[in-house]
C-alpha cells in the first residue's frame, strides 16, 4: 500500500522553472530584435543610402524578416522549445553571411554569431537542479 501512495504523490509532470538571467536575456533578445526590425522595415531605405558601400533595399528587408523570425525562435524558447535555439543559429549564419556579402569585415560579421554562444551559455544556468536547456523538449 506504501508504494501506491508513493506513485500517487509523485507529480507525473513537474514544473519546469527556468533562471531569471534566462528570462532576461529572451526578453533582451525579443525587444532588440523588435527594434530592428522596425528599423529595417520602416526606415530600411534610409538606412541602405547611409551605409558604406551600399546595400539593396530587398537586403535590407530580408534582415528585418530575419529579425521577426528570431522573435518568433525566442517566443519559443519561452515555450520550451529547443528548435527556437537552431532557429536562431540559422538566422544568425544567414545574416553572418549577408553581413559579409555588404563588404563587412570577417570581424564585424562574425561579432553577430556571438550570440549564439552567450544564449547556449545562458541557457546553461540552472534553476534548481535543471538548467533551462534541460528543460527543453
Amino acid at each position: 500500500m506504501e508504494n501506491t501512495n508513493n506513485i500517487l504523490n509523485e507529480n507525473p509532470n513537474p514544473v519546469k522553472q527556468r533562471h531569471g538571467c534566462v528570462t532576461a536575456w529572451l526578453v533582451l533578445i525579443i525587444v532588440l530584435n523588435s527594434v530592428v526590425a522596425f528599423l529595417y522595415l520602416l526606415r530600411g531605405s534610409w538606412i541602405a543610402e547611409h551605409l558604406p558601400g551600399g546595400i539593396s533595399t530587398g537586403m535590407i528587408t530580408l534582415l528585418g524578416l530575419l529579425c521577426i523570425l528570431n522573435i518568433v525562435f525566442a517566443v519559443m524558447l519561452f515555450q520550451w522549445k529547443k528548435w527556437g535555439f537552431w532557429g536562431v543559429i540559422v538566422t544568425d549564419v544567414i545574416a553572418f553571411i549577408i553581413n559579409l556579402s555588404i563588404g563587412l569585415s570577417i570581424v564585424q560579421s562574425a561579432l553577430g554569431l556571438l550570440g549564439i554562444g552567450v544564449l547556449y551559455a545562458i541557457l546553461q544556468i540552472k534553476q534548481g537542479s535543471k538548467s533551462a536547456w534541460e528543460n527543453m523538449e
